[in-house]
């Protein structure tokens, strides 16, 4: 039982990992004798969905809000200013003190039962535990163990290994005008071939720092030739950027939004097109005396494209022990307890393009899909681009920074 949730026999694994294999060992021993169960029964068992916390998590992150929102609300009435409110480039429609009283009130009234009042209970000091006391107890429990020199360990559980051990990219260094371009893509492509839907989301949105240079105008540079449909903002002169791909406001007296993001530029692509694709999967299980042999091999379409932190996860028949790898280019993690093989490849460019993946687990072929792609890219998919930033006035140029990024919302061969 313990390798299916510990990486390794240590004790900082069985410490990070202890109320898992308490729940498993309890579904093992009842009464000091052996359930008849095996791994697959006990982790549905243990991974069963709690409706009730479910709801109890919602009401949580409710009151959390409410309190954030009643909170903007004083710290305004204290400033004499009004609570931030919501609309389009700036413009406030609902005060943020109306709103965080509505969701309070809201939450307060539904969150308080009706029932009859209690008879009295005579008075005294009561010994009984009390439940739900903000986790006062599970707090001072905390701290009397570290006043007695244990060492207490955040827990990451419940999170995948690569989530948990992530390095955040360093900040960028940001001007005074600063562009963040990103895009999002949807594929689902079918085992033998054949793309049964891509679908590709982008923006532009646009971040100004500092009020003198709100009246501004992006030269935008569109070299995309796989027809995109592009939307300008509502407030954007749309006959400006039609003739000369210029962002601008229709009124050009007028100032963009400052310290808040704003979304000037958006683009769709929607295809079945295969030559579309940005990276091809061919995942090929057959079968053996034993088990299957599957290969699976990655090929890079886009030659302009810098895919990192590429991560291909093949689904592994449950209860059959790790894989046995063969030749693979990149590296691998098995995760036994979601029965899954993951392929990590730091970076696929065109000095990259291919690589290839073999290993031999007992099953089926159907046993080893869908098979999903994770990836993030500092170059964008569309070739749509900010190259100049000028003032209105005197069409003198403007310091910016860009950032760019093109990311996975979901990526399967079925």
């Amino acid at each position: 039982m313990i390798p299916e949730y510990c990486r390794a026999l240590e004790e900082n694994e069985i410490s990070e990992h202890c109320f898992d294999l308490i729940f498993a060992f309890d579904e093992i021993v009842a009464l000091g004798y052996r359930e008849n169960v095996n791994l697959a029964q006990i982790r549905t068992f243990t991974e069963m969905d709690s409706h009730e916390e479910k709801v109890f998590r919602a009401v949580r992150e409710m009151r959390r809000k409410a309190k954030e929102l009643q909170q903007a609300r004083r710290d305004a009435e204290r400033q004499g200013k009004k609570a931030p409110g919501f609309g389009g480039f700036g413009s406030s429609t609902v005060s943020g003190g109306s709103t965080a009283a509505m969701i309070t009130e809201t939450i307060i009234e539904t969150d308080k039962p009706k029932v009859a009042p209690a008879p009295a209970r005579p008075s005294g000091p009561s010994k009984a535990l009390k439940l739900g006391a903000k986790g006062k107890e599970v707090d001072n429990f905390v701290d009397k163990l570290k006043s007695e020199g244990e060492t207490i360990m955040s827990s990451s559980m419940g999170k995948r290994t690569s989530e948990a051990t992530k390095v955040h990219a360093p900040p960028i260094n940001m001007e005074s005008v600063h562009m963040k371009i990103e895009e999002k893509i949807t594929l689902i492509c079918g085992r033998d071939g054949g793309l049964q839907n891509m679908e590709l989301h982008g923006m532009i949105m646009l971040r100004i720092s500092d009020d003198k240079f709100g009246r501004i105008r992006l030269h935008v540079e569109n070299e995309d030739k796989k027809g995109v449909q592009l939307q300008t903002h509502p407030n954007v002169d749309k006959k400006l950027f039609t003739a000369e791909s210029l962002i601008g406001l229709k009124n050009p007296e007028k100032s963009f939004p400052v310290s808040s993001d704003v979304g000037v530029l958006k683009w769709r692509l929607q295809t079945t097109e295969e030559s579309f694709i940005p990276l091809t999967i061919n995942c090929w299980p057959s079968e053996s005396g034993n088990g299957c042999d599957v290969n699976i091999e990655y090929e890079l379409q886009e030659d302009n494209l810098e895919l990192n932190d590429v991560v291909i996860t093949i689904p592994l028949p449950s209860g059959v022990g790790a894989p046995v790898i063969g030749e693979i280019d990149g590296e691998y993690r098995h995760d036994s307890r979601r029965n899954t093989l993951e392929w990590c490849l730091p970076v696929i460019d065109a000095k990259n393009k291919s690589g290839s993946l073999e290993f031999s687990i007992a099953g089926q072929p159907n046993d080893f899909f869908p098979v999903q792609v994770s990836f993030i890219s500092k170059k964008n998919y569309c070739n749509i681009q900010v190259t100049k930033v000028t003032q209105v006035d005197g069409n003198s140029p403007v310091r910016f920074s860009t950032e760019t990024t093109f990311l996975v919302d979901k990526y399967e061969i079925l």
